[in-house]
């Protein structure tokens, strides 16, 4: 019998659990897909060669040929096998498919498209939090301000604790869809060495400034302001650890 959520309560979601083994062919083969290993219109091969090369059952393969058409990356054509698709009918939010893109050799064309993206959903989300905020939210937002400004020696524990600072602000804006294409976008990109960077102390301290700009816009209830501090803040950062083009 299920059991009925107590009001208020967390209704779990339903998971499709894969085996292991189809998993980790999933993840191969997306990753091939988007690096450009199979080209767009190109038949991946059949799936007995893809057993022998991932050493699994036929089941497996079909599961992970079900999952990429899931993705918008393959489709079943008739004599031509498993077909892969143009990019335009990807699901580029899919983790998998993020994960990938930041993998390619133009991976810096997907980094600067996130840092717009994310530009402006916080500018807007940031201008939403000055109008939202409750003591609740004014208490945590200056502590967290006053947490970073004790780690500035320290760019690791900085940088998460500056995540952490973004998320009050997500949450006080009350906007659920920007909160979770944000985080999607940016947990993956936080793991490329392209978007992080290595701070040094100075970087650490504009980084700060910018911070301190945003929050004082935000206790001030001024929503224009923190708005153009949010867009200076993350693409003045972004053009600081930006690599150069080679």
């Amino acid at each position: 019998m299920n059991a009925t959520p107590a009001a208020g309560g967390t209704v779990p979601r339903p998971q499709r659990h894969r085996p292991p083994l189809a998993a980790a062919v999933i993840k191969s083969l997306v990753t091939a897909i988007v690096v450009g290993d199979y080209a767009p219109g190109s038949a991946l091969p059949p799936a007995g060669v893809l057993c022998e090369q991932y050493e699994v059952s036929r089941t497996v393969i079909r599961e992970a040929t079900t999952t990429l058409a899931e993705k918008g990356l393959v489709a079943t054509r008739q004599g031509w096998g498993t077909v892969v698709l143009d990019q335009e009918q990807w699901s580029l939010l899919d983790p998998l498919v993020l994960d990938a893109l930041f993998q390619r050799d133009d991976r810096l064309v997907y980094l600067d498209n996130l840092v717009e993206v994310r530009a402006t959903l916080e500018c807007a989300m940031a201008a939403r939090a000055a109008s939202r905020l409750d003591a609740a939210d004014r208490t945590a937002l200056s502590a967290k301000l006053d947490e970073l400004g004790g780690l500035m020696d320290d760019p690791t524990a900085y940088a998460a604790t500056d995540v952490e600072l973004h998320e009050l602000i997500h949450r006080a804006s009350q906007d659920a869809f920007g909160r979770a294409i944000v985080s999607n976008i940016q947990g993956k990109a936080l793991h490329t060495p392209q978007y992080s960077g290595q701070p040094t102390r100075e970087d650490i301290e504009h980084t700060h400034a910018g911070h301190q700009r945003i929050v004082a816009a935000l206790l001030a209830a001024d929503a224009e302001a923190a708005a153009t501090a949010m867009r200076t803040h993350i693409t003045s950062s972004w053009s600081r650890r930006r690599p150069q083009e080679t």
